[in-house]
């Protein structure tokens, strides 16, 4: 049991990689609360996990929501350890120009402004207790971009430098901020990553120029979540750990 004793939020944990992560999590001892905003689909994976979590609807790109969010953790489970803001959103694959201002301002919302909601949140709680452990999500994207994802590419790159940032900040309190940047995935955003239809021809065009000759998978993730959560992972700090099969070399 890796996590055993720890509790810990997940937020896009409804699907894909999030779902994955709070699984392993849960698995290896760990109490986990699920956000997401969609709360059926956080609500069955939870069901699927059992007594060790707990789904809460989450719009992490407002405070209100995210500050609920820890109130609920900490009237279930007593503590909060480690959180892992996955949550993300994408525009369509598409000429820059072509990506309006209303969706420009979600993909920032989700992708780096829920980072600012969260930190905002939790930092007073772990400096408090002089420990925690903050796993951000980034993006491949934000270190070698694919054309047609601008605003998207941009929000993880600020992701990715972020956490940078956050873990030299935290460092003193003993609180550990890293970042996963993940190649392409096959999770429900991959359509929209390739601007076409998903089928297994266009997967090709993708797959072809990731070395290792495969799309990232949940597993990939959330195995790398658990090596950053657990507590021999306790002087790693600032990283920026890239899952991508080689896409990035």
């Amino acid at each position: 049991m890796r996590l055993k004793g720890k509790v810990a939020i997940v937020t896009g944990a409804a699907s894909g990689f999030g779902a994955e992560i709070a699984r392993v999590y849960a698995q290896e001892g760990a109490k986990v609360v699920l956000a997401d905003l969609n709360e059926a689909g956080a609500q069955a994976v939870a069901k699927a996990i059992g007594a060790a979590a707990l789904a809460v609807r989450c719009d992490v790109s407002k405070r209100a929501d995210v500050d609920h969010l820890i109130a609920q953790t900490l009237s279930n489970f007593g503590q909060l350890d480690i959180v892992v803001n996955n949550a993300g959103y994408t525009h369509k694959n598409q000429p820059l120009l072509n990506v309006d201002e209303a969706t420009f301002d979600r993909v920032f919302d989700v992708n780096v402004k829920a980072i600012y909601h969260m930190v905002m949140a939790i930092a007073p709680l772990m400096r408090e207790r002089r420990s925690g452990c903050i796993i951000n999500v980034g993006s491949t994207a934000g270190i070698r971009p694919r054309p047609g994802l601008t605003w998207y590419n941009a929000s993880k790159g600020a992701a990715n430098l972020m956490s940078k940032s956050l873990a030299l900040e935290f460092a003193p309190d003993n609180i550990r901020v890293n970042v996963i940047c993940p190649v392409m995935g096959d999770t429900g955003m991959l359509g929209d990553f390739m601007g076409i239809p998903d089928t297994p021809e266009n997967r090709a065009k993708f797959i072809a120029t990731i070395p290792m000759g495969r799309l990232s998978q949940p597993a990939d993730i959330a195995n790398v979540a658990l090596f950053l959560a657990e507590d021999s992972a306790n002087f790693l700090t600032g990283l920026e750990i890239v899952v991508d099969g080689g896409r990035t070399v």
